[in-house]
Order: C-alpha cells, then structure tokens, then sequence
C-alpha cells in the first residue's frame, strides 16, 4: 500500500494534478495497459457494454473475493458487461500470473504505474491515499456511473450481491440496438 501511494504522490508531483471534483458522472478517462499476454486493453474498445474497471492489488484478500464476482458478472451479462481489473507496482508479471491462476480469473490485469489509476482516482496532494479494491462503473456511452471504495458501506459490492442490482438496472436501461465493439 505505502510503495503505491509513494508511486501515486510521485506522478501528482509531477505535475499530473486534477481538479477536485465528484469521481462518477464524468467521462472515464482513456488509457491503453498491456495484460498479462501483452494484449493491449483501451476503455474505448468496450463502448456499448457496461465497463466495470477494478483497481486492485494481487496481495488483497478483497480483491481475491471481489474477482469472484466479476467472473460471475460477466457469465450473468454475457455480451452486455465488460471488465478489467488494473495493477499498479509493486505486482509483477509473476505475481498476476500466480493471481490468475490461483482464483480461475478470465479478466483481464492490466499493468498501470499508476497514471491510470491516479486519473480514475483523482489523486491530488489533498487526496493522496489510493484503497484497494477500487471499482468504476462505466456505462455503455463511456460514462462514470458510479465508484465505489471497499469499505462497511459497500460491501455488499465487492462481497454480496449489491453488484447485480446495479447491473440489473444499468442494462436494463441500454437501447437494444447498442453494438459493443469487444468482446
């Protein structure tokens, strides 16, 4: 957690300052990270689904908990709902592939040193500290819909079943016509 917040408060430092605003109802920002097979993964390639984006660290029990979910989310609303979960240092190559391996998980980590996370986040001098797990929902046109931070209150998010109520009415309010462009 403390080499993540060092690495997040050095890209602050850096001049990669945003402004303090709400997390959800902005545009999700854009990104290409590489996965674990050096497949590049662009929020943009995910539009017409609903694009659940995770930060998260290999080492987190809640994080092992929550990917569970995913998988379970994505069998649910097959062809509706997309996911990638995003890693920052100090995971590794090694330490995704023993994280995929070791709880069966099909979505894609991507590896950020932080500047997407940071841009998700909107970590600021004044708002520094990054929690794991960390979820964006983003709706099919690119939207933030909601974030939600691990924590008492959402729980039932990254635990329960309080996910799927809110997927349930994100896809619900799709147009049938919606075409995704990936898989």
């Amino acid at each position: 957690m403390n080499t993540m917040r060092a690495i997040l408060t050095l890209l602050i430092c850096g001049g990669a300052l945003f402004a303090a605003e709400e997390l959800s109802n902005r545009r999700a920002p854009g990104f290409s990270l590489p996965d674990s097979k050096f497949q590049q993964h662009d929020p943009q390639d995910y539009r017409g689904k609903v694009l659940l984006i995770e930060i998260m660290q290999t080492n987190c029990q809640h994080c092992a908990a929550f990917s569970k979910i995913l998988e379970e989310a994505l069998a649910k609303y097959k062809g509706k709902v997309a996911a990638l979960s995003i890693v920052n240092p100090p995971d590794t190559q090694a330490t995704v592939t023993k994280y995929i391996a070791d709880n069966k998980v099909t979505v894609p980590i991507l590896f950020d040193c932080g500047q997407a996370a940071a841009s998700y986040l909107k970590v600021t001098p004044q708002n520094p500290t990054v929690h794991v797990p960390h979820l964006f929902v983003v709706d099919p046109e690119g939207i933030i819909r909601h974030d939600f931070g691990y924590g008492p209150a959402t729980r039932d998010i990254f635990e329960g079943r309080g996910l799927f109520a809110e997927l349930d009415r994100m896809v619900r309010s799709q147009p049938s016509g919606a075409k995704p462009r990936k898989m």
